[in-house]
């Protein structure tokens, strides 16, 4: 467990970074609340109810008309073969939200995803009673009429959705104000069964001009022309012409736009690695920014992890929290708990615990003081567990409880968020993933006073190549920066 910052915070002194102007020239950035209006969360694209409901009826369907006159499946292996199918849809992308979706393009999935469920079933049923096995071909008719069915479902029901969409497309900004741009929103304006409507044009850059004939839809410059346009519109969707790492003021108004419930959308040039591709827009190549996907198997595994792991560390760990407990009781007087908000994901606070190594003068001290590593007002025993870490070990409570991970992005305060936000365009980016108590930038040494710049690029780099075998490198080398009393 590495130290971040430290439990108290103030006046910005510490960071190696010198302060530097935004290249925006918005004015700080506005949500919802502020102008009046309750504010919404992202959109994350889950799963859609009718594309549920379609598979669900494709696989009964299929068995009533092929298996039963020809075998009797057990229900476990008909619920587990029904699971399977839903999982491996979801893990395909099959149940996020895309723009003017085909079912005939969705054929080759829901064929991998039916065989596989079937095989499933088949095997279990097998298991259960070998006098029950499906036969070769009743199997292969299964998967035939499962898939034709599910295709089936699945193009009724994205007709019906290019249908409503027609009749009441949704609001959508269109950032950018080249020839790109002004296609887009025309090719938009004119085929509404892509749900969405331009309503606005958003200027990327302080100096950027529209080129050609003056645009039709209104043009926005502000933060404040953006809040207000997708309040009053209802906006639910951003489509940008460039890539948010084409310009740092892309990426601040992409962070501005999801705060304000808005999906991102990127069309054209070179899309994010991460990104999914998605469809297009009228021959646009489209692929989804934010949200993003949603988690996946490997981080649920990464959740239970969390869960054994910080369970146990606290049951074997609890003579030596206790001892800590009653050196700062010692050291330090009452008090031996330090509680303060921290920044969690998705930007949601979250009250982080740890032991006291100082108490700080007032509430304003503690938020907002940058670092008191050399504070004379510290006691031996307060040193002495920064040094080792150990004041970080109440923070397994904070994992077991799901407010932190083992290893993500460390929390930094709501005060320096806000100013690093400003600062340092992606830095807001860090809350994709669960936060943690070490991280692939404080095992490389950027803890303490060191540069926030790279300790952004770090902990997104860490985002985007997320693995669980990552994890368990980090949780290794953490280990051994403990065992040399590598805190701050």
């Amino acid at each position: 467990m590495t130290a971040d910052s430290t439990e108290t915070s103030g006046p910005l002194t510490g960071p190696a970074d010198p302060p530097r102007q935004s290249p925006l020239s918005f004015p700080p950035p506005r949500t919802a609340a502020d102008s009046g209006a309750a504010p919404r969360r992202p959109r994350r694209g889950v799963s859609a109810p009718a594309a549920l409901v379609s598979d669900c009826l494709a696989m009964t369907a299929a068995l009533t008309l092929v298996a039963s006159e020809t075998t009797t499946l057990p229900p476990a292996a008909l619920a587990a073969g029904l699971l399977a199918v839903l999982a491996l849809n979801r893990q395909a992308g099959l149940y996020r939200s895309r723009p003017a979706p085909s079912g005939l393009d969705e054929v080759p999935a829901l064929f991998a995803s039916a065989a596989l469920a079937w095989a499933v079933t088949a095997a279990l049923a097998a298991a259960a009673d070998p006098e029950q096995a499906m036969a070769l071909p009743a199997l292969l008719s299964l998967l035939t009429l499962h898939t034709v069915l599910a295709t089936a479902g699945r193009c009724a029901t994205y007709r019906l959705r290019r249908a409503r969409a027609r009749r009441r497309p949704h609001s959508a900004l269109i950032v950018g104000l080249g020839s790109t741009s002004r296609a887009l929103a025309a090719a938009l304006l004119a085929r509404p069964e892509y749900a969405m409507r331009p309503v606005g044009l958003v200027a990327c850059g302080p100096g950027e001009q529209h080129a050609g004939e003056p645009p039709r839809l209104p043009v926005l410059h502000t933060f404040e022309d953006v809040t207000r346009a997708v309040i009053q519109n209802s906006v639910r969707d951003a489509v940008l012409t460039r890539p948010p790492a084409a310009a740092p003021e892309l990426a601040a108004l992409v962070d501005h736009l999801a705060s304000l419930g808005c999906a991102v959308w990127c069309v054209g040039g070179p899309q994010l690695p991460a990104a999914r591709p998605a469809g297009q827009l009228w021959g646009f190549a489209c692929s989804r920014i934010l949200p993003p996907p949603a988690r996946t198997p490997a981080h649920l595994g990464k959740r239970a992890f969390d869960m054994a792991s910080s369970g146990l560390a606290l049951l074997l760990l609890s003579p030596l929290l206790a001892l800590c407990a009653l050196a700062v009781r010692l050291a330090d007087g009452p008090g031996v708990l330090f509680r303060q908000e921290r920044v969690g994901r998705d930007g949601l606070p979250f009250t982080v615990l740890k032991f006291r190594t100082l108490r700080p003068t007032d509430p304003y001290e503690a938020a907002t003081r940058w670092s008191v590593a050399d504070d004379r007002r510290m006691s031996a025993v307060g040193r002495w567990m920064r040094r080792t870490s150990l004041d970080e070990l109440p923070q397994l409570w904070n994992v077991l409880r799901g407010d932190m991970s083992l290893v993500g992005p460390r929390p930094e305060r709501p005060f320096f968020v806000a100013r690093f936000s400003e600062i340092y365009p992606h830095y807001g980016a860090r809350h994709r993933m669960p936060v943690g108590i070490t991280g692939l930038a404080q095992v490389h040494g950027l803890r303490g006073d060191t540069s926030i710049e790279d300790r952004a690029r770090f902990d997104n780099h860490y985002i985007d190549t997320w693995s669980p075998w990552l994890d368990m490198c980090i949780l290794l080398r953490t280990v051994g920066s403990v065992f040399r009393q590598g805190g701050s």
